[in-house]
């Protein structure tokens, strides 16, 4: 989790998978429903070559996307 000055917090999980699946979302998905607004946004980095949306607020990123622009 990273919680910003203002109170929105990013959560971050890291999975050993270039499938990426919905149920890989279950941990940010608990953490949305208990923060509300203050969930800015949720990302599973793995090692897919794309970025895949998941839904309102969630999607899955390559790790890479870390070191890239």
């Amino acid at each position: 989790m990273l919680e910003h000055s203002d109170g929105r917090v990013v959560g971050l999980e890291v999975k050993a998978t270039s499938s990426p699946r919905a149920s890989d979302f279950s941990g940010l998905r608990f953490l949305a429903s208990r923060l509300g607004d203050r969930f800015h946004f949720g990302a599973v980095l793995d090692t897919a070559p794309e970025a895949t949306p998941f839904g309102d607020r969630l999607a899955a990123l390559p790790v890479s996307s870390l070191w890239s622009g």
